[in-house]
């Protein structure tokens, strides 16, 4: 059900959304959904990944018993849907799925919100692997966003800040311990593949800016990457 009086619609976020939503929104509340886990097993070409090497992103999995944490947003005016279903279906491959929102403040009731999941069968999809090769692969993509270690490193400090400890996201934290250890590695600088300087932009750009100028228009309230490194110094990476 939706909080009393509430007609509004609300967006479950579990990915880049928990740190980047990119559209205005009146409310945040910081919860869980039941039933799904998080895993990385949909593919990414325009924010975290390119057509030749694609990155990983997360979607949501059924499982019995299992909970998601992550952030729902109340969403503001016309624009919010618009720009999500250029972001989330038609440049990531994700559809829209009802899903029950439990807030963690112990004062709102449970309410509907709608969440992005990715499926087999859309163009994206890589499922399941081994750990340590979906680790590489994360290791190994870049897209107009930024690095998709930065995808991953920023979630895993999202779940760990706001979950509680009871709620370990195995996936998500064995991921980020491999990719970790991957970047020591090779002697990548962690800082560089997570950005430094940032750059706001609108927050609410319009779906077809968005589609014309992939994933590098999503970034408001992070780290612009590809605009600082200089392209031989990327290529010198071997990331």
């Amino acid at each position: 059900m939706q909080p009393a009086g509430d007609r509004a619609v609300w967006v479950f976020g579990y990915g880049s959304l928990c740190w980047h939503p990119g559209f205005e929104y009146d409310e945040m509340l910081t919860g869980f959904v039941r039933g799904f886990c998080r895993k990385f097993w949909q593919g990414n070409t325009t924010h975290r990944g390119t057509e030749d090497k694609p990155g990983r992103v997360a979607t949501l999995v059924e499982e019995k018993g299992a909970v998601v944490w992550g952030r729902a947003f109340r969403l503001r005016g016309e624009a919010a849907l618009p720009y999500l279903e250029a972001r989330e279906v038609r440049l990531g491959g994700y559809e829209v799925r009802p899903a029950d929102f439990h807030p963690a403040d112990g004062k709102t009731a449970p309410f509907a919100a709608l969440a992005y999941v990715a499926t087999p069968g859309n163009r994206h999809w890589l499922g399941d692997a081994p750990l340590p090769l979906i680790a590489a692969q994360i290791a190994d993509s870049c897209g107009a966003s930024g690095h998709n270690v930065e995808y991953l490193v920023r979630l895993a400090r999202f779940v760990r800040q706001h979950a509680p400890p009871e709620a370990a996201d195995e996936h998500l934290f064995a991921l980020e311990a491999m990719v970790l250890s991957a970047v020591k590695e090779r002697d990548l600088c962690l800082k560089t593949l997570m950005g430094e300087e940032p750059r706001r932009l609108s927050l609410s750009p319009e779906p077809d800016q968005l589609e014309a100028e992939g994933a590098a228009a999503l970034r408001p309230d992070t780290f612009e990457f590809t605009s600082r490194v200089p392209p031989k110094k990327l290529r010198c990476l071997n990331i």
